[in-house]
């Protein structure tokens, strides 16, 4: 299993390599390591989430090219299944590994239903808050030619993909719910100090912003 796993490893570092630095390689070792980490202290199946982890956003450039329009979690496990199709594992590893990643997105109408996708959810979404997440929802925001933010408008009336879709907005409409979408109990330990971090940040932001301090 863990030639299979390197494998696909130097598959995704190749499908990685023009990637926006928003969803890098990078993002997928850090989501890697976290689904390691998680995944031991949960029981979960680490050769399962080894390789929905790397291959979790395989299918990100789709949904930026179209502009939000469609799903990558829905695109990387339409590919990820043409992917396993040419390895030799368990059937049921097999679907347990599209189910994660078709289940980890925090937008979603699937849910993540095993351990493994509980799993994969909660690393994808710590990746998302604290210091380094709001490093990536700044570094979106500058792929998508938005400002630095827009006291004018309320975040939540502002849209995706726009001028307006700040890193402050990301805070507002998603970040600052993660930690209470968390699905694991390591997860959700994990998630309180980031949020926590998170907070801080951004009250100081604004005040910054506005030229208080």
């Amino acid at each position: 299993m863990q030639d299979i796993i390197e494998s696909i490893r130097d598959f995704a570092r190749n499908h990685f390599a023009d990637a926006k630095y928003s969803h890098d390689w990078e993002h997928t070792e850090r989501v890697y390591r976290l689904c390691m980490h998680i995944g031991r202290v949960e029981g979960a199946d680490l050769e399962v989430l080894a390789i929905a982890a790397l291959l979790h956003d395989i299918g990100r450039a789709i949904q930026d090219t179209s502009r939000g329009t469609l799903c990558h979690a829905e695109q990387g496990a339409r590919i990820a299944e043409e992917i396993l199709e040419k390895h030799i594992m368990p059937l049921e590893k097999k679907e347990n590994i599209i189910h994660c990643i078709v289940s980890h997105r925090y937008r979603n109408s699937h849910h993540p239903q095993s351990l493994e996708a509980k799993v994969l959810f909660d690393a994808d979404k710590l990746d998302a808050i604290g210091a380094v997440g709001i490093a990536r929802a700044y570094l979106f925001a500058g792929e998508v030619g938005a400002v630095l933010h827009n006291p004018d408008l309320d975040p939540l009336m502002a849209k995706p993909y726009s001028r307006d879709d700040t890193g402050y907005r990301e805070y507002m409409v998603k970040l600052s719910k993660i930690k209470d979408r968390m699905l694991t109990p390591e997860g959700r330990y994990m998630a309180q100090e980031r949020h926590a971090f998170m907070e801080e940040f951004f009250s100081r932001f604004l005040k910054e912003f506005e030229g208080q301090l």
